[in-house]
């Protein structure tokens, strides 16, 4: 049978169409289909029976995830300018506050209010948002795929010994597992790309084979009252919810230990040190979540005994993708001028760390194979030289003592440092300064001997 050609035009149309508005979101009927009043406020629920777990929360990033300096400029300075400059985006900041402000997605609030404004978007990720969650849609969970039912029943993974005066209580296995906080900590881009997978790291790594839970980290156990009115429980689940922006949390994450193969050197002569990083204590890979804004490298530095210091780059293994786990000044980003509307941009230095040091990262990439940092535009993911749970990755570094070395004894340190967020980037943004200080994760130190 001869086709006809004006069939054949007609169809290649429709597949430009098909292919041209596939970025674009779903209709979610969960959009605009409940009101801010359909749920109580974290104040109410802190006013007099939850006291203790409201300051908790109050504490946490819950209630900051919309308000968080970083989270706002993010949304209101590339999310949204991208969603309105490009077609092909349109409308995908809406998702953003499916997670960051529930309730403002659910109300149909988008963009909801600044927070400088003082509207209940500001409530982030409330009391009521969780506790009125029942279930979610579908096998996996993630991107906020949560069932959600306001109401005077409230789901908890405990029922309790006494009635609340103020709404039932409904025991929720849910509300107990690792699946409940992969709700919203794994997500999706528009172009089906794992961007965040925290819930997805720990149900392939160790723990989830040990039965230990999300909530067994971050909401700790404890001899407290879960009500001002209520029992003392043994095991009473703190409402903590402290992860990467608690500096107690992080700290000690990553073991470290280094050593040097020979003892007593002259100068001139190579010295091979080996560092082993030892992640003891998340039960994700570190860093997770936001991993395209966090930096996570090691710095190796020696001293001599006239104070004299020298600095360490790291040992290539020659994996694929490696240069991207190695500090240098190239340019990155370039995407961001959509968003700031700036075609002439040239991008910014990718991370701003010491020439040479190794950073544990995964790079997020653009359809146009440039790194970027905005998830939403994230088409394919880079190497992933993260630590996962319980694991040992070793570092080398190979020395050449230099011939003005000062004879004696030589200090070999090696530093982790952290930061939550890209310094060039931020600065480029008006992030304030503390949102992307070091923080510093571990240290560790050896010596050599270095002789006339």
């Amino acid at each position: 049978m001869k086709i006809k050609p004006q069939f054949i035009f007609i169809l290649t149309l429709f597949v430009i169409l098909v292919s041209s508005f596939s970025l674009v979101k779903e209709i979610d009927k969960r959009f605009g289909s409940l009101k801010y009043k359909d749920f109580e406020s974290p104040e109410y629920c802190g006013a007099s029976c939850h006291v203790q777990f409201y300051r908790q929360w109050e504490q946490a990033m819950m209630s900051q995830a919309y308000t968080h300096h970083w989270d706002e400029i993010e949304y209101f300075e590339l999310a949204v300018p991208h969603s309105e400059n490009d077609p092909d985006f349109e409308g995908v900041h809406d998702g953003c506050n499916g997670c960051h402000t529930p309730m403002a997605y659910l109300a149909g609030d988008v963009p909801p209010p600044r927070p400088e404004e003082g509207s209940r978007a500001n409530e982030s990720v409330s009391c009521d948002v969780c506790h009125t969650i029942t279930g979610f849609e579908g096998d996996v969970p993630f991107n906020f795929n949560y069932i959600i039912e306001p109401g005077q029943t409230k789901y908890s993974s405990r029922k309790g010994e006494k009635d609340s005066p103020n709404h039932e209580i409904k025991v929720s296995e849910l509300h107990a597992k690792s699946e409940f906080c992969g709700i919203c900590h794994n997500e999706k881009s528009p172009f089906d790309t794992w961007v965040k997978s925290t819930h997805l790291e720990w149900k392939e790594g160790p723990y989830a084979k040990e039965g230990v839970q999300c909530q067994d980290c971050h909401m700790p156990k404890a001899r407290f009252r879960t009500a001002a009115m209520g029992t003392t429980y043994d095991d009473t689940r703190m409402h903590l919810f402290h992860g990467a922006h608690s500096p107690t949390k992080i700290k000690g994450v990553v073991e470290l230990r280094m050593n040097p193969d020979i003892r007593q050197a002259v100068p001139g002569e190579p010295v091979v040190f080996t560092l082993s990083l030892f992640n003891q204590k998340t039960g994700h890979k570190f860093p997770t979540g936001s991993v395209e804004d966090r930096i996570l490298w090691v710095h190796v530095e020696a001293e001599d005994a006239e104070g004299n210091v020298y600095h360490l780059p790291v040992d290539k293994k020659d994996f694929e993708g490696e240069e991207y786990t190695i500090a240098s000044d190239v340019l990155a980003y370039q995407d961001m001028a959509v968003p700031l509307e700036k075609p002439d941009f040239k991008g910014v230095r990718r991370e701003d760390v010491p020439l040479g040091d190794r950073i544990f990262r995964m790079p997020f990439f653009d359809p146009q194979g440039r790194m970027t940092i905005m998830q939403w535009n994230t088409d394919s993911l880079g190497v992933d030289y993260r630590i996962g749970p319980r694991e040992t990755i070793v570092e080398t570094y190979t020395f050449n003592l230099p011939y003005e070395t000062a004879p004696g004894m030589m200090k070999v340190r090696a530093i982790m440092n952290y930061r939550l967020l890209v310094k060039p980037v931020a600065e480029l943004l008006g992030v304030p300064e503390e949102e992307y200080a070091i923080r510093e994760i571990n240290r560790t130190e050896t010596e050599i001997e270095v002789l006339p």
